[in-house]
């Protein structure tokens, strides 16, 4: 029989062995993901592309659509959740930051976990290999940042990167890496900052969506315009 002592032990390794694997895994994603993001930034240039904007109309629709999501109270919540294909969601009181871009553009009748996953169908090797995935997973893939980012990349136009608030407009989708190194993404739209100078964003950075001037919420690592 084992002594209580021996049983404490093994439990102390145990707990031990599962606090450094944890430490590893948060370290890996943490690597995987800065490395992304140099490589993302070191192809970003050559991405850009003239946007004529043909349709305003268009824009400010999702623009407004973002808006009306501050009505909705989400818990940001990132679990994994089987969901139908397509047009399916997570549960409308869970949600993450993709999620919101998600809903806004499904306002205006598109469906970005539909074109997501088409397009990895098509080249699964263009998009970021941060979750040792062999293939396409309509239920998580457009609920991804970087995701996001490469679909945005492939399907949208590319705008530039910079610190004048004025070449962001309402409809634009802006890519963040916020301090801690997590990826962030948000809605451009309409009303602006106190003293005019910024359009506000629509965003779950972690307490629903919300409408504030976040802007320069972090450092801006994308910057797109998309309609199908």
């Amino acid at each position: 029989m084992i002594e209580k002592k021996t049983v404490k032990w093994i439990f102390i390794v145990f707990l031990l062995s599962v606090m450094i694997g944890i430490g590893y895994l948060s370290a890996f994603s943490s690597v995987s993901r800065s490395g992304f993001v140099r490589s993302w930034l070191g192809e970003y240039s050559s991405q850009l592309i003239s946007d004529s904007r043909s349709d305003d109309h268009f824009f400010i629709r999702l623009a407004s659509a973002g808006v009306e999501r501050t009505k909705y109270k989400v818990r940001y919540d990132p679990a994994y959740v089987r969901i139908p294909y397509p047009n399916g969601d997570v549960p409308a009181g869970m949600g993450v930051c993709t999620d919101e871009i998600v809903r806004a553009y499904r306002r205006v009748g598109i469906d970005l976990q539909a074109g997501v996953h088409e397009d990895m169908k098509e080249v699964f090797w263009s998009y970021p290999k941060l979750w040792r995935m062999t293939g396409p997973d309509p239920n998580i893939d457009h609920r991804r940042v970087p995701n996001l980012m490469i679909y945005l990349t492939r399907k949208g136009s590319v705008l530039p990167i910079d610190n004048d608030p004025l070449i962001y407009r309402p409809g634009d989708i802006v890519a963040w890496e916020l301090s801690n190194g997590l990826l962030h993404i948000g809605l451009v739209v309409v009303p602006r900052s106190r003293d005019g100078k910024r359009h506000l964003i629509v965003h779950n950075i972690g307490q629903g969506p919300k409408l504030e001037d976040a802007l320069f919420v972090g450092r801006i690592i994308g910057h797109f315009r998309y309609q199908p």
